[in-house]
């Protein structure tokens, strides 16, 4: 939109306006904006720590990128011009994601960018794609969900259509 493209040339959200003017776009940018003004628990850990936060927040921030392409496929691109093939690529990248973690949510720290990345990751998955049950065959991430989804953050900010 035109509005959004004032703010940020790539046209793209989210976008975030300081009080002095300044414009910050990209959730990653957004977060460490966000997470420098706290005075608690920060949700970009020092040490190694942030590496295992930092690379978890991309692997989810892939799932979801994955999401958006199948999504615009689906919904903008013309019947007659849509690629299968490409479409199961990105299914497919959004399978071995959630396969992924799987194998780290028992691991994963309460709260930190990556919990918060898979969070709106898989909460994109149940407004957009329902239909790829992708609680299916992976307990931990599903019951980790439900425990994450509960936080007064998440229940504030569900997405509506």
């Amino acid at each position: 939109s035109p509005e959004v493209a004032a703010h940020n040339p790539l046209g793209k959200i989210p976008a975030l306006v300081l009080e002095d003017g300044t414009v910050l776009y990209d959730s990653r940018v957004i977060c460490e904006y966000l997470d420098g003004l706290s005075a608690g628990p920060r949700l970009f850990p020092e040490g190694p720590a942030r590496w295992d936060a930092l690379t978890r927040q991309a692997l989810a921030d892939g799932l979801l990128d994955a999401a958006l392409l199948t999504r615009y496929e689906r919904v903008l691109r013309p019947e007659a011009q849509r690629w299968a093939a490409w479409e199961a690529g990105q299914v497919a990248k959004i399978t071995a994601a959630l396969d992924r973690f799987e194998t780290l949510v028992a691991d994963m720290p309460a709260l930190d960018i990556g919990t918060v990345a898979l969070a709106c990751a898989v909460g994109y998955l149940d407004l957009r794609f329902p239909d790829l049950a992708w609680r299916d065959g992976r307990p931990a991430t599903a019951a980790w969900y439900a425990v994450f989804e509960g936080r007064p953050s998440m229940v504030a900010t569900v997405p509506q259509g």
